[in-house]
């Protein structure tokens, strides 16, 4: 019998990755569809799942809500775009695919909005934290290689312009998730995109005032894996 439970026992740990990430599944699908629940419990009811299982796996609502949006941009991860995509037109790609996930864009808005709670929401706020790192070093990249090609003036400065483009872009999709019809992220980040065009290799001018480095434009390596709206 004891050697019967202890089988039984290393089956139901064999299993739990795998029934963790049903649940993330399911939990990304719904709120997809509804946005975010109130509750743990509330969560747990919506995807089919009770309160106590949903416990066994995630701790609290923080760890779920990260864990789910965490697990949206793996699945929804594409190869990383090289530096001649710009910054601004690496957001208006996303904010295009996040035209038919409000949910999500919903939850990843809660995510920012717990994070500022630090006392209450610590593990949201170091999640969002180090995604808004990765983030503004990808942004500031794009913005280095532009200015390289002389695209983009040599006078400003890729890490500030890395986090003007993030602000925008969440910005914006706050508007359009309470205002829908009167926000266009991607028309509007178009006018942004006009400080910080792609590479001339993408047809852009150069900005007045820059200088491309050294004549020609060479290739541009691929940017490093970055998180992406």
């Amino acid at each position: 019998m004891v050697n019967g439970d202890a089988g039984a026992q290393a089956r139901s740990y064999r299993r739990a990755p795998e029934r963790r990430a049903q649940i993330l599944t399911s939990a990304i699908a719904v709120f997809a569809e509804r946005g975010v629940g109130a509750s743990l419990r509330a969560i747990g009811e919506a995807i089919g799942v009770s309160h106590a299982a949903l416990r066994y796996y995630f701790a609290h609502r923080d760890e779920l809500l990260v864990e789910v949006y965490r697990a949206h941009e793996a699945r929804a991860a594409e190869p990383s775009p090289t530096e001649e995509v710009s910054a601004v037109a690496l957001m208006e790609r996303s904010a295009e695919r996040n035209r038919s996930i409000p949910g999500l864009v919903e939850l990843y808005a809660t995510l920012t909005t717990d994070a500022l709670q630090a006392e209450q929401h610590p593990d949201t706020r170091e999640f969002v934290r180090a995604r808004f790192r990765g983030v503004r070093a990808d942004l500031a990249e794009r913005v280095r290689a532009g200015q390289a090609s002389g695209a983009i003036a040599a006078d400003i400065d890729p890490d500030d312009a890395a986090a003007l483009v993030a602000a925008a872009s969440d910005g914006l999709q706050l508007q359009w998730l309470l205002d829908p019809e009167a926000v266009d992220v991607r028309r509007s980040l178009e006018l942004l995109e006009r400080l910080l065009p792609g590479s001339e290799r993408d047809g852009a001018r150069p900005a007045d005032g820059a200088q491309p480095a050294g004549g020609a434009p060479g290739a541009l390596p691929d940017a490093p894996g970055g998180a992406v709206r």
